[in-house]
């Protein structure tokens, strides 16, 4: 999935004026989920990392954010796998730089 390292993720609904307010609240608890994500992480809580995960994939292709919820999902995926430590790393890097990018 091509990316560009500094533009900004948008949502593909960000033009419909029902989804704006559940868009800005979804942006507004990224920060709190990223912090998440290195704190299970950094615990060796790979339970609670795959559940996050989990979550923001969802949640992420529901409110537009199909990039995030891709990247959600390979982490996902490498949990699930029991993937090596520097694989999940990798997956939760990608991860939480990409949320950096979502924008309103």
């Amino acid at each position: 999935m091509a990316e560009r390292d500094n533009e900004a993720l948008r949502s593909i609904y960000r033009d419909d004026p029902e989804m704006a307010e559940l868009i800005e609240l979804f942006v507004g608890e990224l920060p709190e989920r990223v912090r998440a994500l290195r704190e299970f992480f950094d615990a060796g809580d790979l339970a609670s990392l795959q559940r996050l995960a989990h979550q923001l994939r969802g949640a992420s292709g529901g409110y537009g954010f199909e990039p995030l919820g891709f990247r959600a999902e390979q982490l996902e995926s490498a949990l699930k796998a029991d993937a090596d430590a520097e694989v999940v790393r990798k997956r939760v890097d990608e991860l939480i730089a990409l949320c950096s990018r979502v924008a309103a």
